[in-house]
């Protein structure tokens, strides 16, 4: 049994066959979803599905890139709803920056201040945190440590593989892996997955994106987290069963499940 801890089921993606993605998800072991905010234009969404599926969960949040839609007070509607179960997707991705030096470092500053008023949000409500990072590790790891992450903790969303994130295991966060596994170019992933701590390892789909193989280029869906506690199985030779029961326990913890 598995727990798929971050899927945009949400997505429009999705909108057409989502009772079918959730009942192939459902016979093949997949026994728990959680829904991460990012565009708020979509929470009204998340949360229907959460309140007709009793597996389903959702978070409040916004993705780095759709930060001129932050709203706190938006988010605090929301933030108490009894299926919601963390803040996030936030943090910074500096991946797509354009523009003169100047305009990608006034990107910066306000990525990361959104970052913080959601890490202060999650914080005052006791929420765990669902981030996302890329291009932008030390600045992250700088951030959750300065203003004390650790107290509610979270998940590193799509682990980006870069070591130099691994000692926040200490600090209370896990690490989110993906289809990514899976991709035959993985390789600083595949170093970096035994490095972390058992009790630190979750699964996700991140779907309707990064799908695995041997799905590449279709839509990823709940179902094909198998094929990713497949991989970690071989990975770390430990057996399916095991993986299943320690990735499962790990999203119960961290998220206030059962």
């Amino acid at each position: 049994m598995i727990v798929d801890t971050h899927v945009h089921l949400d997505d429009e993606r999705y909108r057409d066959d989502l009772d079918e993605v959730l009942h192939r998800a459902r016979e093949g072991g997949i026994k728990r979803f959680i829904i991460p905010g990012a565009d708020p234009k979509n929470l009204q969404r998340a949360i229907e599905i959460a309140q007709n599926n009793d597996d389903v969960y959702f978070a409040v949040g916004v993705h780095p890139y759709d930060i001129d839609a932050f709203d706190t007070q938006e988010l605090q509607m929301y933030i108490n709803h009894p299926k919601c179960v963390a803040v996030g997707e936030c943090g910074l991705d500096y991946f797509r920056f354009e523009g003169t030096d100047e305009a990608k470092e006034r990107e910066k500053e306000r990525q990361k201040e959104v970052f913080i008023a959601q890490i202060e949000l999650a914080k005052s409500h006791k929420k765990p945190l669902i981030v996302h990072i890329r291009d932008a590790s030390r600045d992250s790891k700088e951030i959750l440590l300065k203003y004390n992450a650790k107290v509610v903790g979270g998940v590193l969303h799509c682990y980006n593989a870069d070591e130099e994130l691994l000692s926040l295991a200490n600090e209370g966060f896990y690490f989110g892996i993906g289809g990514v596994l899976t991709f035959s170019n993985a390789k600083k992933l595949l170093h970096a997955v035994p490095k972390i701590p058992y009790d630190k390892l979750l699964i996700e789909t991140d779907g309707p994106y990064l799908t695995p193989t041997p799905h590449r280029g279709k839509r990823n869906e709940p179902l094909y987290t198998t094929f990713v506690a497949k991989k970690m199985s071989e990975l770390l030779d430990i057996s399916l069963e095991e993986i299943e029961k320690i990735t499962s326990q790990n999203a119960y913890r961290l998220f206030d499940i059962s």
